[in-house]
């Protein structure tokens, strides 16, 4: 029996910085991985940190204050060299340690947090770059085994009565809740979790996108464990 995720089809694998940002997605390919293993205590940097709320972002500086041991140290520097990779590419990391996420349940059929599988969207040209450092990581979905929420009949029902626009208004009215955003894993699916250490550069929604977007989803934390997170 084959295990292999459908996923693995629309990842290519790279073994530097430099290929990972530069080489173009294309046909199904929308997920590009720099896989690596790293050495260090990321531990300490979490239990380190004091927790300001459910999610704290960590600057530079605030990494730097924290006194670690040498473990702890060479896993900061790691840390550093990946924040000024991505700094010195164009684009603004976010170093956080996630005790959770807020949970959506507002409409309770069609929760529209990241714990959902989603793609992301921008306007312009851009792309999704995370790295967990500890604690769970997030999973992607082949596309093909996903179906977006507001196409499936019923659902899609449940949200025209939330709509009290003209039927022309549906659509826009999807797109400003950030319903069309959200995807339902089928059940013969086979999410790939994206693993520790591993830095990842995902396609996003966007006018000029060649491919399609990469559908993905945040992953339920373990009790009493945060996750050290870089997105950008």
């Amino acid at each position: 029996m084959n295990n292999i995720s459908p996923a693995e089809n629309q990842i290519l694998y790279v073994t530097n910085f430099h290929d990972l940002v530069s080489t173009p997605f294309h046909g199904e390919v929308n997920a590009i991985c720099w896989k690596r293993e790293l050495k260090g205590d990321f531990s300490e940097i979490v239990n380190k940190t004091i927790a300001k709320e459910n999610i704290t972002v960590l600057n530079e500086e605030e990494l730097l204050m924290l006194k670690l041991n040498q473990q702890g140290q060479l896993a900061r520097n790691l840390i550093l060299n990946d924040w000024k990779l991505l700094k010195d590419h164009g684009a603004s990391p976010n170093l956080n340690v996630i005790q959770h996420y807020e949970r959506d349940d507002h409409y309770p059929f069609f929760p529209t947090d990241v714990y959902s599988f989603h793609v992301d969207r921008s306007p312009i040209p851009t792309d999704t770059f995370l790295c967990t450092y500890y604690g769970e990581a997030s999973d992607i979905i082949a596309n093909s085994q996903a179906e977006q929420k507001v196409l499936v009949p019923d659902i899609r029902d449940e949200l025209k009565k939330l709509h009290h626009g003209t039927p022309q208004e549906f659509e826009s009215f999807l797109s400003e809740h950030f319903f069309d955003l959200h995807y339902r894993a089928k059940p013969d699916a086979q999410p790939l979790n994206l693993g520790l250490y591993n830095m990842w550069r995902l396609s996003v929604d966007h006018p000029e996108s060649q491919v399609l977007p990469c559908i993905h989803r945040a992953p339920n934390e373990k009790k009493g464990e945060s996750r050290l997170l870089m997105i950008c």
